[in-house]
């Protein structure tokens, strides 16, 4: 069994001072857990392998088995173009005479862009709640190629979401049971939904942005099956068993049918199955999934012929898949953690902020637009949506939803000219035009 002793795996997960974070592994061997922390500020009890998380994109890895296990029933097929499926009233796009198929979203090769061009949350912290199925569709019938479809990889929010969509219009139900009747209940994975019940909200962690603090839970109604489960460390190491073929279920067939790869990625090493990634490097295959809300970061991958898997579940943004990747092969290196530095807002005229207002290039096809809403301020981020900015001064502001700054710069005259966006220790300047 890979073991991790306590003194080790706390130290771990602690230091990316998460309010709350677990580790489970599982081999021929048995399971082994260890967590960090309180469910939220006002809880008495530890956190425990029954601790509801916000699983973010590993809920796509279930929308894959759903595909494989509905192409095993033959109730749909890979090749089936998505307009099988859709009302008449919506036009799907089309590329060199090539319809997208259900092979093309989940392997991220449909050519649909990570995000519809008309998302436009009203409610920054909880981004996906009012995106409707008619939006959807209305992107949908609108939408341009740009490439070839099946040409490249591009990990799209906007596929996953409609190819969970589609399968449960094809099984004439919702996302939730659909998950729920095909994957949960036959794998006995009771607390894993996405409507969370009085008694999963009693043991739900808290979410927490990059500063650790507490932030609203996410809801994806009509992109569900991109990010909207929820689970728990000891459901998810009874999924990745099952994976594994540790666990018998009927379902096998259709998960490592899911694992096969179906494309490359064009990174090094890394290809795409149905859903999963294959990352092949120190001649190990892992295959594996991350995901992250606005308040939680999950791993979940495994190592098919070392029969070993592992599950990190944490309550805060920030990053933890390297410790999934280190845990599951030593020779995958920990990342140099160092927790994000305490930011404190002041309050500004409302009026200061116009000057900033307008739209700012990084890139030819990434543009940061800059607006005021009476006296909040914000960043949108193409295909990324629009969050709330805070400021430290006249010039300096940071947002709360991921550790990023955003400098404003004047030229002589006092005309804002660009802005630097500070990340990952990177500054990255973005000429203002417009």
């Amino acid at each position: 069994m890979m073991r991790f002793g306590r003194s080790f795996g706390t130290g771990l997960i602690s230091r990316r001072k998460a309010s709350a974070s677990f580790v489970g592994s599982v081999d021929d061997k048995g399971i082994r857990i260890v967590g960090y922390g309180k469910p939220n500020q006002n809880s008495h009890q530890p956190l425990n392998g029954d601790s509801v998380f916000e699983i973010g994109s590993v809920t796509k890895v279930f929308t894959a088995i759903l595909l494989a296990e509905m192409v095993e029933r033959g109730e749909v097929s890979l090749n089936d173009p998505i307009s099988k499926y859709l009302p008449k009233s919506v036009k799907t796009p089309t590329r060199a005479g090539k319809d997208i198929t259900l092979l093309d979203l989940a392997s991220h090769t449909s050519g649909l862009p990570r995000l519809p061009g008309n998302f436009a949350p009203k409610d920054p912290q909880n981004p996906y709640a009012d995106y409707s199925v008619e939006q959807m569709y209305a992107f949908i019938s609108g939408y341009t190629l740009t490439r070839d479809i099946g040409a490249r990889y591009e990990y799209s929010n906007l596929g996953f979401g409609l190819l969970g969509h589609i399968l449960a219009l094809s099984a004439r139900t919702d996302y939730e049971t659909l998950v729920r009747t095909r994957i949960s209940r036959p794998l006995k994975m009771d607390s894993s939904g996405i409507k969370l019940t009085p008694e999963m909200c009693a043991r739900l962690a808290t979410g927490h942005n990059a500063v650790r603090l507490p932030i609203a839970n996410w809801d994806l109604p009509t992109l569900a099956g991109a990010g909207a489960l929820r689970s728990t460390v000891n459901d998810l190491l009874k999924f990745v068993a099952s994976n594994l073929g540790l666990k018998k279920s009927r379902l096998l067939a259709a998960m490592e049918f899911a694992h096969k790869s179906q494309h490359d990625t064009g990174v090094p090493d890394l290809e795409i199955g149905l859903g999963w990634h294959i990352l092949k490097r120190f001649d190990t295959e892992v295959v594996w999934h991350n995901g992250g809300t606005g308040g939680y970061h999950s791993f979940i991958g495994f190592d098919q012929k070392r029969r070993r898997g592992v599950v990190v579940l944490s309550n805060s943004t920030n990053d933890i898949d390297d410790i999934g990747r280190h845990l599951l092969e030593p020779r995958f290196p920990l990342a140099k953690f160092e927790a994000p530095k305490e930011r404190k807002a002041i309050k500004l005229e409302a009026k200061i902020f116009d000057a900033y207002v307008g739209q700012y290039q990084l890139a030819p096809t990434f543009v940061i637009t800059i607006s005021r809403e009476g006296d909040r301020f914000f960043a949108e981020a193409i295909g990324q949506g629009k969050f709330e900015l805070f400021a430290e001064s006249q010039t300096d502001f940071f947002l709360t939803v991921v550790d990023a700054q955003i400098t404003f710069v004047k030229d002589d005259k006092g005309q804002v000219t660009h802005l630097v966006l500070h990340q990952n220790k990177v500054d990255q300047p973005a000429k203002k035009i417009k």
